[in-house]
């Protein structure tokens, strides 16, 4: 009689010997190795992560600042009420656009801040540096992202005039004068109401690839007018202007766009006074001259008469 076949199936026997078992392939023995190794992967603490995140926002910061945008401290009262600012208190923080002038050039009216060049800060006392690294280091992070005063003498003003264009101070009303036409600047700042006077200064045309600027609180700035002695060495190479100055991002009651209101837009021809000594001159001409007309046009008009009488 035949013996009945077993239901297992061959490699199930658990009396094969080893010889007996059929072999399997390479990529099937590894995958088993892996399997045995393989362990749960443990997950690192937030604290253990949270050192690399401060670092890699670290340097994201400073590579945007360096190549796109920064944030500034605005220092002094210079650019009131557009921009606050002085010693000892909370000064706006603002963001700069450091691409926008890659493609195009300043114009009237943008906000800027720029290096100073030689005549802005060869007078200038340069700040007291701390003989501690750890302090200059940390005010140097604190002035790369704009939460202290930086170490470099950067200015932030208002674009008035461009390179090729005369300024001047000022028509009859008290305005600047760009080219022959008096601008509308409704951003400035007058500290003392009942004073809104702008101090006067000769006409200066402005040198190629440079740039006329001026603060908006108009009696409280050192600028073109008066930096160098005034003039052209006032005026600020285009080559020295960092980016052009966008949004106020802190405090947080401060937030908001900054005007960049082009105030040659509606300028309004003027036609400059004169002093009053001169301007009195045509009207004494006028008064000399009546007198002589008045005495000929009698002797003509008599001889006329007498002349008309002979021949009658």
């Amino acid at each position: 009689m035949a013996e009945p076949v077993s239901q297992n199936a061959p490699e199930d026997d658990p009396d094969r010997s080893e010889e007996d078992q059929p072999r399997r392939s390479r990529s099937e023995e590894r995958g088993g190795a892996r399997r045995r190794r393989a362990k749960p992967a443990k997950k690192r603490s937030f604290w253990k992560e949270l050192p690399i995140l401060l670092v890699i926002a670290l340097v994201l910061t400073i590579l945007i600042q360096t190549f796109l945008a920064k944030v500034f401290m605005i220092p002094s009262g210079s650019m009131e009420a557009t921009l606050h600012g002085c010693p000892g208190c909370t000064g706006d923080r603002i963001l700069v656009d450091r691409v926008t002038y890659d493609f195009t050039e300043p114009g009237p009216g943008d906000v800027v801040v720029f290096k100073g060049p030689p005549a802005w800060v060869n007078n200038e006392i340069p700040p007291q540096e701390s003989s501690n690294i750890v302090v200059r280091g940390l005010r140097g992070l604190g002035s790369l992202v704009g939460f202290a005063p930086p170490d470099e003498r950067d200015f932030v003003k208002r674009v008035i005039a461009v390179g090729g264009q005369t300024v001047q101070c000022c028509d009859p009303q008290g305005r600047v004068i760009v080219d022959g036409k008096a601008l509308d600047e409704p951003y400035v700042h007058w500290e003392d109401p009942s004073d809104q006077a702008e101090k006067p200064f000769e006409p200066v045309k402005v040198p190629a690839g440079m740039v006329w600027v001026m603060g908006d609180n108009r009696n409280n700035s050192d600028d073109s007018r008066f930096q160098g002695g005034g003039g052209v060495n006032g005026a600020v190479p285009v080559d020295n202007i960092i980016g052009k100055a966008r949004i106020i991002v802190l405090p947080p009651g401060r937030w908001g766009g900054i005007t960049d209101h082009n105030p040659q837009e509606t300028a309004q021809p003027v036609a400059l006074g004169a002093p009053a000594w001169q301007s009195g001159v045509p009207l004494g001409a006028g008064i000399a001259g009546a007198w002589p007309a008045l005495f000929l046009g009698r002797k003509l008009k008599s001889g006329l008469r007498r002349a008309a009488g002979r021949k009658s």
